[in-house]
């Protein structure tokens, strides 16, 4: 799921705050502080997000497009200038121009709204925007909510109390309503300080950008893996009381089936299964001369040396031609495939079916496939002729019997002159064409 840190370099973002009584800092160096340990945390935790940089005020600059290059993120903030005053609403624009050229409207995004809480001034402020909302035509829209799926998360260089003291933290709460309502308000604990900003961008580390590990289980095998993007809650709003449900850090693969008889099922969404190397016998590197430590190779190396049951799997289900059925928790299962980025990559990937016993209805409950072995006759036939899919329902449908047509027979005559009659007329333009000898009734 890509991402937009939209940082704010109005002038209000160079007031001073003081730390320790001693050192006096911006709120840009604060937010500067924060992105940072994010960036760093992407790097190391959160590799393949897509991120995106803007600076804004009252325009909108993209300073880097969508990369995994950390590095060139962190460059750009320490490359940020100062500019005039707030304009929430063109900074929305442009994150809504940018990612539609980019990723289109149907691939959801995340928004990172970095600002000290100031709405702006006059014409053009938040409190503006937010008054003429239903005073607009529909060629100046509001550009909440996008077109796109997103979830806004606003980091705000400033504490709840001073936010509370002005209307700024309602207009900020609007803000999010109007966005949809995925996202959340994060302010700052206590003083304005660099532990302060860590803390709060520590929270939406945790609440976002934690990676979702899983142990993926086979039988007697097992491997540590990562899920990415990480799965999201999902809701089934059919059910009285609906509840979030979530995927399990255990995945448990319960069969093996041709990619033939599954076809292309409906999913909720498609995650990458990445494996974990994991050595519990290396401890922390010690003190030691350079040339030791170029001798011995390094942790990874040998991870990347040993067995792993997720490479094997991938490998199996490429050159096999199957799925693998993985259960996600209580009644909902998904499927494990190999798909080919190019003739030389592919990626073990992994969809979420709906949530239920039948997710697709052509392969029955999943909980009553079983082996072909236990079968009396193979299902497949002994040449791979037949196929035990669909599925046959055990009561008929009443749309699957013979129709019965409740007409007589002169009412059969009246309905071929009908379609007679419009192919008339659909073939009046030719029949004009006509040599005069034939003339149109």
């Amino acid at each position: 799921m890509p991402t937009v840190v939209l940082m704010d370099v109005s002038l209000s973002m160079t007031r001073p705050v003081s730390l320790d009584g001693i050192e006096e800092f911006q709120r840009k160096n604060l937010a500067v502080h924060g992105l940072n340990m994010l960036f760093e945390h992407m790097a190391s935790n959160y590799r393949l997000e897509f991120t995106s940089l803007m600076a804004f005020s009252s325009l909108w600059e993209l300073l880097v497009p969508f990369t995994r290059d950390y590095n060139a993120l962190q460059e750009a903030l320490s490359n940020l200038e100062d500019y005039d005053k707030t304009c929430v609403e063109a900074a929305l624009n442009g994150v809504s121009n940018v990612v539609q050229q980019e990723w289109g409207s149907a691939c959801p995004c995340q928004v990172v709204l970095v600002t000290d809480g100031s709405l702006g001034i006059g014409k053009g402020s938040l409190r503006h925007s937010l008054q003429t909302l239903k005073q607009r035509g529909d060629d100046k829209k509001f550009p909440l909510p996008f077109p796109f799926p997103t979830k806004l998360f606003i980091m705000c260089i400033a504490n709840a109390e001073e936010l509370q003291m002005t209307d700024a933290m309602d207009n900020l709460e609007e803000l999010l309503c109007l966005s949809g309502g995925d996202g959340q308000i994060f302010t700052m604990e206590g003083p304005l300080c660099m532990k302060s900003v860590q803390t709060m961008f520590g929270k939406l580390i945790d609440l976002v950008y934690s990676p979702f590990h899983a142990v993926l289980h086979c039988g007697n095998l097992s491997s540590d893996v990562q899920v990415f993007p990480r799965p999201e809650p999902v809701v089934m709003d059919e059910e009285v009381e609906p509840m979030p449900r979530t995927v399990s850090t255990d995945l448990e693969i319960v069969g093996f089936i041709e990619i033939a008889d599954i076809a292309s099922p409906p999913v909720i969404s498609r995650h990458l299964v990445l494996p974990i190397a994991v050595n519990k016998d290396v401890d922390e590197v010690g003190t030691g001369t350079t040339d030791e430590l170029e001798e011995e190779p390094s942790a990874s190396q040998m991870a990347g040396k040993s067995p792993n049951f997720c490479v094997l799997l991938h490998g199996s289900l490429k050159v096999e031609g199957m799925v693998a059925l993985v259960q996600l928790g209580p009644e909902w299962y998904g499927m494990l495939y190999s798909q080919a980025d190019s003739k030389k990559k592919s990626n073990l990937m992994m969809s979420l079916f709906d949530p239920g016993p039948e997710p697709l209805p052509w392969l029955g409950k999943i909980s009553h496939l079983g082996p072909i072995s236990e079968a009396a006759d193979n299902p497949y036939g002994e040449d791979d002729s037949k196929s035990p899919f669909p599925v046959q329902p055990q009561v008929k449908r009443s749309y699957a019997q013979n129709v019965t047509v409740w007409i007589k027979a002169s009412g059969l005559q009246c309905l071929r002159l009908l379609k007679c009659f419009l192919s008339l007329i659909k073939k009046r333009l030719t029949i004009k064409k006509c040599p005069p000898t034939v003339k149109f009734m």
